[in-house]
């Protein structure tokens, strides 16, 4: 649920063909919605038959997931890479967060989620569980970093498990205002509440003020 990498239609040149028709699914879903886009006009901005995506993907609603798949994969690596860097956890905890969020309205990679939790009241539950796995990557890596920050002792003591649900939550809740444009919700807006989050639950006492 959440941002990072970018896809220019240059770049898309580039790519391989299946992450050339993700890349470009994920731009057109974020610029019209899923309903208004057809196989035929993702064809055509690919330079693929309808009937070709129609044999690969069987359907719209597919297409959608495999497409909120592979964003997600590219945030993957860079939350990984963001994770892995020698600095303090609050650090790498807040870069977390910046990758979680998205950027502003129409966000693509957030548009996606948008629009597979719209479906996900119809979805059989192998479509969930697939989707329930995307949201459980964030989750444990967040999870895995609070644990290490409080055996550095760089934060208080919490229930690991029950602090990343929480906090995804409010990311969620943040994250859905600033992608459908809320008026009055900015994202800096945003990090300076988040940041005082942490600071009133994670600081430990022998660090307060």
């Amino acid at each position: 649920m959440r941002t990072g990498t970018s896809s220019t239609k240059g770049g898309r040149r580039a790519a391989q063909p299946r992450e050339q028709v993700l890349a470009t699914a994920m731009e057109m879903i974020a610029e019209r919605g899923l309903d208004r886009l057809t196989m035929a006009a993702l064809g055509r901005e690919v330079g693929m038959s309808s009937g070709h995506l129609v044999y690969y993907f069987k359907t719209k609603d597919e297409l959608l997931l495999q497409t909120l798949q592979w964003s997600e994969e590219q945030l993957g690596a860079e939350r990984r890479t963001a994770l892995a860097r020698r600095v303090p956890a609050r650090e790498r905890l807040d870069a977390l967060v910046e990758l979680y969020l998205p950027h502003g309205h129409r966000d693509p990679h957030w548009a996606l989620w948008l629009e597979v939790w719209n479906r996900s009241q119809l979805a059989d539950d192998e479509v969930r569980s697939r989707q329930l796995e995307l949201e459980l990557s964030w989750h444990r890596d967040l999870v895995a970093l609070l644990v290490e920050g409080a055996a550095a002792g760089e934060f208080a003591a919490v229930d690991a498990d029950r602090f990343a649900t929480r906090t995804r939550a409010l990311l969620d809740g943040f994250g859905t205002h600033l992608v459908v444009g809320l008026p009055g919700v900015d994202r800096a807006v945003v990090l300076a509440h988040v940041r005082d989050h942490f600071d009133a639950s994670l600081i430990p006492p022998s660090r307060t003020p």
